[in-house]
């Protein structure tokens, strides 16, 4: 395919605005967004992408996810769509360019080729994919893992929120369950922009991460049952401290992360104590770990080591434990010729850029499962994200989404 030229750029100042106008839906209380998926704020939010899209010329469809699919038609009836986006839903307490960066930059490339009355040969095709975050309704990547085949669908729906809402309810309630099949759609390849959410680019003073291989995950809920007792006329060899244990695998998951360093990672994240009240020693706590590596074996001995050691803390402590997987993927290689693409279109530009594996979970990482696949990356300051106070420079964004242009659009082919 031919290369577009290198005096081809996006409307950086078009493309802050949308940002701008897309965070004030849903705002956060410190300056980021609260926009949980299949909440209103989400169903506000896809009203507006979608009266862009339809500005911009593009037919929409939604899957039964509720992914939203947008369309510029190509020049080939026959050519497989290269695909484009990221995530509109946010964490409750996120930021303002965590996935949106993603779909609006894809939005952003065709607005660029209506703008200079280009044409390519496969249609492009800019994405919102449904549930990325996983935090109203876990596992994260929720839609795109149902569209890669690693989750049924009915087991989708059946997801539940803190308040027993399901997914397939929510899905009804806002009007985004679409018809069409999920998983139906053939790509030619995808491409999924994001910020790298860690300090690596920023420190370096680098424009663009080029992303080659994507960390592989567990999410691990912990159920540790205890008896509820009075703290302050228990005897202590006479506890049975849930709260206690909780705090001893907290020590034990961050020990083993650092016995595989650089590279591996882990932490607690969402915890629940019961019944958490001050005088009261907790009987159950409810909690879930995150361990992360890009070398599969290495992680699943982590798994391993951490299920051992709870096990033996609970012993010693005289509680009882439940452990559930519930969220996996395995390590990401993505598509040479997709990351080729990405790197060739940095150098065209003159950004300057460095190989990067990416430490989060993506859509992306799930569609390398089915087309060719690749990820660019742009800095964000002090590598902060699921954070109100997450941000980004025009500049970061502009060449991002610069690079986001010339991969895809060299992928689409120009029609000369």
């Amino acid at each position: 395919m031919a290369a577009p030229g290198e005096n081809l750029r996006i409307n950086p100042d078009r493309l802050w605005d949308s940002l701008m106008e897309m965070a004030k839906i849903g705002p956060g209380v410190a300056g980021g967004n609260n926009r949980q998926t299949l909440t209103d704020a989400d169903g506000e939010g896809r009203h507006l992408f979608k009266r862009w899209c339809e500005e911009a010329g593009l037919t929409m469809g939604v899957d039964q996810m509720g992914t939203m699919f947008a369309r510029r038609e190509g020049t080939d009836p026959d050519a497989l769509p290269v695909y484009v986006g990221s995530h509109l839903d946010t964490q409750p307490t996120g930021g303002k360019y965590d996935g949106v960066l993603g779909v609006l930059g894809g939005l952003e490339v065709v607005r660029t080729l209506n703008d200079l009355g280009i044409k390519t040969r496969h249609p492009i095709v800019v994405t919102n994919w449904t549930n990325e975050e996983g935090t109203r309704f876990a596992p994260a990547m929720l839609a795109s893992g149902v569209f890669a085949g690693q989750h049924e669908q009915d087991w989708a729906y059946a997801r539940q929120d803190r308040d027993g809402k399901r997914f397939g309810d929510e899905l009804e309630r806002i009007g985004w369950k679409g018809e069409e099949e999920v998983g139906a759609r053939k790509m030619h390849a995808f491409f999924e922009l994001h910020i790298e959410q860690g300090p690596i680019l920023e420190d370096e003073d680098v424009d663009i991460g080029v992303v080659t291989h994507g960390q592989g995950l567990w999410w691990l809920q912990v159920t540790l049952t205890g008896k509820d007792a009075h703290t302050g006329s228990t005897p202590m060899p006479k506890r049975r401290n849930a709260g206690l244990g909780m705090a001893r695998v907290t020590e034990l998951v961050h020990e083993v992360a650092m016995d595989y360093q650089p590279d591996a990672v882990g932490a607690i994240g969402h915890v629940e104590v019961y019944p958490n009240s001050r005088n009261v020693i907790p009987g159950k706590a409810v909690f879930t770990i995150d361990i992360r590596c890009p070398d599969k074996d290495i992680l699943d001995e982590m798994r391993a080591r951490i299920e051992e050691g709870i096990a033996t803390i609970c012993e010693a402590l005289d509680i009882g434990f439940e452990v559930e997987p519930v969220g996996h993927f395995d390590p990401v290689t993505f598509d040479e010729g997709c990351v080729k693409a990405v790197r060739d279109a940095a150098e065209r530009l003159g950004y300057s850029h460095r190989d990067i594996v990416s430490g989060a979970g993506h859509d992306a990482c799930w569609i390398n499962r089915v087309a060719p696949t690749a990820m660019v990356m742009c800095p964000c300051v002090d590598g902060l994200s699921h954070n109100e106070a997450e941000e980004i420079s025009k500049e970061w964004a502009r060449a991002g989404t610069d690079v986001l242009f010339h991969a895809v659009v060299e992928t689409a082919g120009i029609v000369e």
